[in-house]
């Protein structure tokens, strides 16, 4: 099997950081002391966000994962035996899946107690659970899954004026036809070659990504065009990451105009809590939100009527903000008659996870959702980064209207009026939230 010379140096730089970190482990067992693992504790009350560097980053508690400790000793267990498979793998010159380590792993171990009854227990019985331990593992080391070269499904894809080599390949993303380049899930061990564009848009919903493709916005405007298709996988963010840390390409996200977009925006520029260990590397801090806002839709004017409920929480600081209506919104009020989707129950409650109950307490008009919300959400803190008065201004008019809106009623009142007006004029005017 032909190994490309990208990966042979992956394999054996994760090989060595694999072998120095676990050769103190067996050292201890050789000295006779307890065998332990030490590593930062992945759980969100060890999650912290850093305003400085807007990044959702793990905090500096540590946990002590021991052999010898009755409720620590089934993870640590499970720890060196998905490192031994993970190890094996990168020996043999593989390339193993995530479901492939959870079923190389997945065994029954039998054993009698003091009592000598027999009992039976598996290694682990579901891929959540070998999946936390892959991320373990992650943070013990300091290494991407990625670059033990585990690989996972392609989700995201790219095209544009950019050449790349991937293994010993070089490749043209401006010669896909009416296809793109999908993402591989080793972004790291791709290398940019050249580059001709201005900035990179990434558009939440595959759909319109094709549309955008075809008509050829990409070429028309210079920019690289990719598509997370929904919430984003690791190697699309680290992708986008790399465009703008390492080419200095600004970074615009389109999503649809919901807390499921807004929040598919958030993992992109802060990370996510799940993989905070990794947001350095695989966020994009400069990234900003272009659309589709809810002032696209209604106006700022709609905001302004919220001014003195949101005060009340929020002080003058949103009163700057808001109390001077500028925008107009992009539809008028029989498109948005047509357009506009009633929000769900489900999409509230995302909005409230994001912003706080007092602000949706404040603004919710609806008495059955309102009711509704408060046996569910009350108490609900939000995210500092979405408390920020830009978010506040955007979200109160989601709580007001109970309305969300998808990417694809902007293309109907024409793709050209998407590529041609919409997109480019939100970017000329530096309408967007960063």
């Amino acid at each position: 099997m032909a190994i490309s010379s990208v990966d042979k140096y992956a394999r054996q730089k994760s090989l060595e950081i694999l072998r120095e970190k676990f050769a103190l482990v067996a050292k201890r067992i050789l000295e006779g002391k307890k065998p332990v693992l030490v590593m930062p504790k992945r759980v969100l009350s060890n999650t912290i966000y850093d305003m400085n560097k807007k990044l959702l980053l793990l905090g500096p508690e540590m946990k002590r994962r021991s052999l010898l400790d009755v409720n620590e000793a089934r993870k640590f267990m499970q720890t060196l035996l998905m490192a031994s498979i993970i190890y094996e793998a990168l020996v043999n010159d593989e390339y193993p899946t995530i479901r492939d380590l959870y079923y190389r792993g997945k065994h029954t171990i039998s054993y009698r107690d003091i009592s000598g009854k027999l009992h039976h227990e598996n290694t682990w019985d579901e891929q959540r659970e070998s999946d936390a331990v892959i991320r373990d593992i992650e943070v013990f080391l300091g290494v991407l899954r990625e670059e033990m070269l585990i690989l996972s499904k392609e989700k995201g894809k790219v095209v544009g004026n950019l050449i790349i080599k991937s293994g010993d390949d070089v490749i043209d993303l401006s010669r896909m036809g009416h296809g793109a380049y999908a993402i591989e899930p080793t972004p790291d061990l791709i290398e940019f070659k050249d580059i001709d564009a201005e900035f990179v848009l990434v558009v939440e919903k595959d759909a319109v990504f094709q549309q955008l493709h075809r008509y050829g916005f990409w070429k028309k405007y210079k920019a690289i065009l990719i598509t997370s298709a929904g919430q984003p996988d690791r190697a699309t963010r680290r992708f986008v990451r790399r465009l703008s840390e390492e080419l200095k390409l600004p970074i615009y996200i389109l999503t649809d105009a919901d807390p499921y977009g807004w929040y598919i925006y958030s993992v992109f520029k802060i990370g996510s809590i799940t993989l905070s260990y990794e947001s350095e590397r695989l966020a994009t801090p400069n990234a900003k939100f272009i659309g589709v806002s809810m002032t696209d839709i209604f106006g700022e004017e709609e905001a302004a009527k919220n001014i003195n409920k949101l005060a009340s929480i929020f002080g003058k600081e949103i009163k700057e903000v808001i109390s001077k209506p500028k925008k107009k919104a992009y539809l008028s009020e029989k498109e948005r008659r047509n357009y506009i989707i009633k929000a769900k129950k489900k999409d509230v409650e995302r909005a409230v996870e994001l912003i706080g109950y007092d602000v949706a307490d404040k603004l919710i008009r609806n008495p059955e959702i309102k009711k509704y919300i408060r046996q569910k959400k009350l108490g609900v803190s939000g995210y500092p980064w979405f408390r920020t008065p830009e978010w506040i201004k955007e979200i109160s008019i989601f709580f007001s209207k109970l309305a969300k809106l998808e990417i694809e009623a902007m293309a109907s009142k024409g793709l050209k009026f998407l590529a041609d007006t919409y997109i480019p004029t939100k970017i000329e005017t530096g309408d967007w939230i960063d």
